[in-house]
């Protein structure tokens, strides 16, 4: 939406929404969000992660057509709401397929291409928008929210060629299917690989002592240690929405323009540059994701990000004044020719963004996908992308009113929730970097024993040789052989 905000045609076509009627269009997609993340924690478990992710993008293009053809307020809000149905579903389905099919070593990076893939995402459409913005008339964002369709027919197409989950496969009684998955995505197709052979012995006894334990439900995220992990995704996921970032995606443009920057082609050249540095920043975080860790990533980010929030709004306070922009109906908080304040502000965003997106961008998808048992994997993570999801629509709801009457106090609301995250962050959450998903399972069943700062990278480690030996104790379902005793006696 950030690309139509104040084009001509859209505001005329919906009747000039003021900052309430804005809001309520911007939050019904997160809105919908909810719904598909909260659909995931049976769909994950019961159709498959692989089926899960085509099923979100044929949601996607029934929403981007209606939103393509909308002729008033109403038709678009459904049209956004069914296409976050499919946001919801893909957001949560598609970090634990990652996290399932990717070896320990990799794992962060791997599931950080998810958040660098949004970010490619904003960046083109914005463009698209942005080009689309010269044309004359309704086209110009029609165009645009019909093209969006192209990436959701790609993602369904393209995962039928793709495995499914290796974990949700074993845990249905496809062994010998997982064995292979396995093989083909860390050994080349050898069974016997060691890599191969620890990841599946691991699953075998974390599934076998999670069938048990009795049937799937939601009580189960009430046992054990997973009350825990449960608030720390929910809360990580939280955290990411109350940074502030929602304001500097969705309403940039009405960012900028309280900082004094005036006319429309101006705004959004200028906004376009946040997109670019959200993509390049958000690759140092991929390549080194694996070797900083997810702890330092969030408190150092927390930090910058609650820095750049407070800069924003004491300039913004200091030089700014209720007045009119161009465009506006209504009084707004802008600064007026104050250029210093104005590229001040502008910078600040940008440093802001680049925080966000080389720190908790990332880990807020990585860090939920890895702290669950498979048991509760599906429905734990969709409750933390839900959370995501009430943030953002609750957000997005509420920033243009927030702009509209307490102004450049917004940004000190969100900067000490920044700081509020590293004191949450630095006492309660473990250091998970380098660990298989059954290793990361070793950690959190010390219950509340254990210390977040003071986990080190080598508790719950275990060798191949002491995951095979613990894996001759498990029951056998019938007297059957793994498939990997099978291969031996044939090999043999």
């Amino acid at each position: 939406m950030s690309g139509v905000l104040n084009n001509p045609s859209y505001l005329k076509q919906f009747n000039h929404p003021g900052p309430g009627a804005q809001g309520g269009i911007v939050a019904a997609m997160p809105a919908g969000s909810l719904i598909g993340s909260l659909a995931v924690t049976q769909l994950a478990d019961k159709l498959g992660r692989k089926k899960t992710i085509i099923l979100s993008g044929l949601f996607w293009v029934i929403g981007s057509i209606l939103q393509c053809a909308s002729v008033d307020r109403g038709m678009l809000v459904v049209g956004r709401i069914i296409s976050g149905i499919s946001v919801g579903l893909a957001s949560s389905v598609v970090p634990i397929y990652q996290s399932e099919i990717t070896a320990p070593a990799i794992r962060g990076r791997m599931v950080s291409l998810q958040q660098w893939s949004i970010t490619w995402g904003i960046l083109i459409q914005y463009f698209i928008q942005f080009g689309c913005s010269y044309i004359d008339g309704v086209a110009s964002f029609r165009i645009p929210w019909g093209l969006q369709m192209i990436p959701a027919i790609v993602l369904s197409l393209g995962m039928i060629a793709f495995p499914e989950s290796p974990r949700w496969l074993f845990d249905h009684g496809y062994e010998e299917e997982a064995l292979q998955v396995l093989a083909d995505l860390h050994g080349r197709g050898d069974i016997k690989n060691e890599l191969v052979v620890l990841e599946y012995e691991e699953i075998k006894q974390q599934v076998y002592l999670e069938r048990t334990e009795g049937a799937k439900s939601y009580l189960d995220l009430l046992k054990g240690g997973n009350p825990r992990r449960v608030m720390l995704g929910m809360t990580l996921q939280m955290w990411s929405q109350l940074c502030g970032m929602n304001i500097m995606m969705y309403y940039i443009v009405y960012v900028f323009e309280g900082a004094g920057l005036t006319g429309q082609r101006t705004n959004l050249i200028a906004d376009s540059v946040q997109y670019v540095l959200n993509v390049a920043l958000t690759v140092p975080a991929i390549i080194y994701i694996d070797k900083w860790g997810r702890r330092p990533m969030l408190l150092i980010g927390t930090l910058l990000m609650g820095f750049w929030m407070y800069l924003v709004g004491g300039l913004q306070g200091r030089f700014g004044h209720w007045g009119t922009t161009e465009g506006s109906s209504s009084p707004v908080w802008v600064i007026d020719n104050n250029q210093a304040a104005t590229k001040a502000v502008i910078v600040c965003s940008y440093l802001f963004v680049c925080s966000f997106a080389v720190t908790m961008g990332p880990v807020s998808w990585t860090y939920p996908a890895e702290i669950f048992s498979t048991k509760v994997r599906g429905k734990a993570v969709a409750l933390s992308t839900a959370s995501n999801w009430a943030f953002n629509c609750a957000l997005a709801f509420a920033v243009p009113p927030g702009l509209n009457s307490i102004a450049w106090k917004t940004y000190f609301i969100f900067g000490t929730f920044n700081f509020a995250a590293f004191i949450h962050i630095f006492f309660m959450f473990p250091e998970t970097v380098g660990r298989s998903l059954e290793e990361v399972e070793e950690i959190f069943q010390q219950g509340h024993t254990f210390t977040a700062w003071k986990i080190g990278k080598d508790v719950g480690k275990k060798t191949l040789a002491e995951v095979v030996e613990k894996s001759k104790d498990l029951p056998r379902e019938k007297g059957a052989e793994s498939p990997i005793e099978k291969a031996e006696e044939s090999h043999a």
